[in-house]
């Protein structure tokens, strides 16, 4: 008697992409290791009289890559106190490219996140110190909530300015950058900004009640929860929902789609209002996450640093699905949090970090090349992927 076939839908593994993704990585450590090395110094000097003592010249290499890569791993990972500090850095980074990838899922590529997320600090920041004597369970949610509606309406116009007249929300959305930095700059010389008693541009302190509450001993604080929690959420939306289903519809054919009866302008401005939304919630995060004495640093011109262009690079990183966007912020935090351990244990500089995550988006994004610098890739290109979970590769589900 023949068994019956199982009903759970096989999943598509492909074994090819994985080993190449991990390839990547290595040739971007690799590389990483090379301008260590070339630029020390003391250790290239030995590299001068390689044929006569090799030992000397491999040695100090393996010492300078060692230390360096060690720190790394023991500034992100090694304690509870790096883990935490990695994800700290992690979660506004998370938010950013989530919303970054419903937009590029819905056929728009939107470059407006830092202007977003600078809104969202804004709002949030208002909220968090204009208001006093309020409960942490009321004061702290309208702080989030007043983040995202600023951060999606940002959004919202760069959406409606490209349906109702076409313009290209690439050009829009860089434009609003510079309206979005430019409107912080002026608004912490005004007295509803500026700290009272300062003439140097900023904001008051936030009050306690809103700041997202932490973990003792390290920076794990409510807001990388609330990351978490909104990648599932897109995940529900862009997968689950018939929202999801016009967005994904009208990003990869907007004509099919409005053959189908969709409509185009009305996904256009509801996919911006979301990735203006999320953007707003890394915002959110650098105004109300916990600083270095606990209390959130205050708004200033340079709080949201460069979050909205670095989410970009998480959301291509990740592929623009949601699982991918986590596990990108978490590598970009953590190569953050390790990127100071490096400086300070190894003498390494910081902007080494910075480097690697350019090599790390450089490889994944050019398969070919890593196959070309990997030859033994070449032939497991063709591989036919393997099946797990299911009797045969019908309703099979690409990994």
């Amino acid at each position: 008697m023949s068994a019956s076939p199982s009903r759970r839908p096989a999943v598509r593994i492909n074994w090819g992409e994985v080993t190449t993704m991990v390839a990547a990585f290595v040739l971007a450590f690799l590389v990483g290791a090379l301008l260590m090395v070339f630029s020390d110094p003391d250790v290239s000097s030995k590299w001068a009289y390689f044929f006569s003592r090799p030992s000397d010249a491999l040695s100090a290499s393996w010492d300078k890559v060692s230390s360096a890569y060690g720190a790394l791993l023991r500034g992100s990972l090694g304690s509870w106190k790096a883990f935490t500090d990695t994800t700290a850095s992690a979660a506004p980074l998370i938010c950013g490219g989530l919303g970054l990838a419903v937009a590029f899922r819905s056929g728009l590529f939107n470059i407006g996140a830092q202007g977003q997320a600078i809104w969202g600090a804004i709002a949030a920041a208002w909220v968090g110190f204009h208001f006093t004597g309020l409960p942490m369970l009321v004061h702290l949610p309208i702080a989030i909530i007043a983040g995202l509606l600023a951060g999606a309406i940002w959004g919202g116009i760069a959406g409606w300015l490209r349906a109702a007249t076409g313009a290209h929300e690439v050009i829009v959305t860089i434009m609003l950058n510079y309206v979005a930095s430019l409107t912080l700059a002026w608004l912490l010389g005004t007295h509803y900004f500026l700290r009272p008693g300062r003439s140097d541009p900023i904001a008051p302190e936030v009050q306690w009640t809103a700041t997202f509450p932490r973990v003792e001993g390290g920076q794990l604080h409510l807001g990388f929860f609330l990351a978490l929690l909104a990648a599932v959420a897109v995940w529900w939306v862009m997968e689950r929902s018939s929202i999801g289903f016009r967005l994904r519809a009208v990003g990869a054919n907007p004509h099919a789609a409005a053959t189908a009866g969709m409509s185009v302008s009305r996904s256009t401005v509801v996919a911006m209002l979301i990735s203006g939304g999320l953007a707003g919630l890394a915002g959110v995060q650098a105004a109300l996450g916990p600083g270095d004495f606990g209390l959130p640093t205050p708004l200033s011109a340079g709080l949201v640093g460069s979050i909205g262009f670095d989410a970009i690079t998480v959301a291509l990183l990740g592929r623009s699905k949601p699982g991918g966007v986590v596990l990108a912020g978490l590598l970009f935090g953590a190569l953050h949090a390790g990127g100071l351990a490096m400086q300070s244990q190894a003498g390494t500089p910081l902007t080494l970090t910075t480097v690697l995550q350019a090599l790390i988006v450089m490889f994944v994004a050019a398969p070919r090349l890593v196959r070309t610098l990997v030859p033994f890739l070449k032939a497991r290109r063709n591989r036919p992927a393997e099946l797990v979970g299911g009797a045969s590769a019908q309703g099979g589900v690409s990994a």
